[in-house]
């Protein structure tokens, strides 16, 4: 039995919606797993609770989850363990497509999915079997010293043989905490500056209706706190998502729930009426521009009457929308960044974020980026969404990064927030002034020119 530790890299300083960690579901997956395997496993979200470094200094073994703009971190923290003599395992989006960068903090690199990979992996640590040639996505060092990428392997075709997340593995846990709950993996589709078809596939899986009652019969049981489904598509499979709405509603599960959905639920009446009727539902949409070009740029095969017509059916609902904007395309103007504030306000969205378009490795636009030499650096700890890290075709890197800043600061106005308390809306109420309180203190502390205070050191 080997003891195992998995840490989730805490959220950069620039995201906003830190105060609402929303746990990745990888880790906890993987650690049930292992767990079921006979191993001593825990998991430390850094986001949740300061880790316990004297368990995690005591492992074996310690897999690190992590995204580009924690990546830095990540190998912080890679380093001093592998100085301790602890076997260092990293897996996530950017280690998947930049494995050699990797290999200078790490023993094994595991690539994509690794709900194969890393128990096969941890084996071949306690036993030398099955040959570490033999399993798929790993990357590794051989006996010469050179790196190995061994052949990506199959995704898991059906997984409903995954086990159930065991959340009481994570360290300091609550049942209070917004809960992750992933149905399917994949996406059909593929935005050019998206992770989610690189990563898992170009088309979705399905995890069984009982499958998912079973996960959210446990939640019913300890608590009816938030719920996140954390597909790209919860809708995809509108007949399906109707049946996990109804089976929530049969187990008298009520909690305020959100799910990512695209603009297309408004063609179905049917599956607007039961999203309304369970719960407290948010559907999270990314509308990512005002700008028809910019949404023919980025791939996102919907229009903007689309979005128009689907934000009308749905608030027709009662259904509360967080809507997501991405700006930076090579048609966006600042004129465009201004116009989409008074878009979302006038269409009654409840709360949006506002990202800048960011070239993660393993994107379409990271690559067409870097083939045209328009990357600013590789600083990753600035490919947050919050930050210029490319040069824009339209807007100066440092309007771009005030304008994005400043408008979503503009939406959660004052005003907002009076309109919400009025209607007795608590929850999007402190909302509003957490977020604007937030959103305020990075604009002071950016380095644009803010209101007339400026504090410019670069341009990004």
């Amino acid at each position: 039995m080997k003891n195992i530790s998995f840490i989730e890299i805490r959220s950069p300083d620039s995201n906003i919606f830190r105060r609402f960690p929303i746990p990745r579901v990888g880790a906890v997956l993987l650690s049930t797993i292992l767990k079921g395997r006979g191993h001593n496993v825990r998991v430390f979200i850094e986001d949740i609770a300061r880790p316990d470094w004297k368990f995690i200094e005591r492992s074996d073994i310690c897999c690190i989850s992590t995204i580009t703009s924690t990546v830095h971190y990540a190998y912080e923290i890679a380093d001093r363990l592998r100085k301790l003599g602890v076997i260092v395992v990293i897996g996530g989006a950017h280690t998947t497509f930049m494995p050699d960068e990797a290999m200078g903090h790490a023993d094994f690199i595991v690539r994509g999915e690794g709900d194969y990979a890393l128990p096969a992996l941890v084996e071949y640590i306690e036993t030398g079997l099955p040959s570490i040639d033999l399993i798929s996505g790993l990357t590794y060092r051989n006996r010469a010293g050179a790196i190995v990428h061994n052949p990506q392997g199959q995704f898991v075709k059906d997984l409903d043989t995954l086990p159930l997340p065991d959340f009481k593995l994570v360290h300091r846990w609550k049942n209070s905490n917004i809960l992750p709950v992933a149905t399917s993996r994949g996406c059909a589709f593929n935005c050019r500056f998206c992770l989610v078809s690189p990563m898992f596939g170009r088309k979705y899986r399905f995890r069984s209706v009982e499958s998912v009652m079973s996960e959210l019969r446990i939640r019913a049981k300890v608590s009816n706190s938030p719920i996140f489904f954390v597909d790209d598509n919860f809708a995809a499979n509108r007949k399906r998502t109707k049946q996990i709405l109804q089976g929530m509603n049969d187990i008298g599960l009520k909690p305020r729930w959100s799910a990512m959905v695209r603009p297309d639920i408004a063609k179905d009446e049917e599956l607007l009426a039961a999203i309304a009727g369970t719960g407290k539902p948010t559907v999270c949409i990314g509308f990512e521009s005002i700008n028809p070009d910019s949404l023919k740029a980025y791939e996102k095969n919907q229009t903007l009457e689309d979005n128009i017509t689907s934000i009308k059916k749905i608030k027709a609902h009662g259904i509360n929308i967080h809507g997501m904007f991405v700006f930076g395309a090579d048609s966006d103007t600042v004129e465009t960044i201004k116009r989409t504030t008074d878009f979302a306000t006038t269409m009654g969205l409840d709360s949006v974020q506002y990202m800048i378009l960011t070239p993660l490795p393993g994107t379409k636009i990271y690559d067409d980026f870097k083939a045209q030499d328009r990357l600013l650096h590789t600083d990753w700890t600035k490919y947050d969404i919050h930050h210029v890290v490319y040069k824009p075709a339209m807007i100066a890197a440092a309007d771009l990064h005030f304008q994005t800043l400043k408008s979503m600061r503009d939406f959660y106005s004052l005003d907002y927030i009076l309109r919400r308390m009025s209607r007795l809306d608590w929850f999007y109420g402190a909302f509003g002034i957490y977020s604007r309180s937030v959103i305020g203190r990075a604009i002071k502390s950016s380095d644009v020119c803010v209101d007339g205070l400026c504090n410019l050191k670069s341009a990004c």
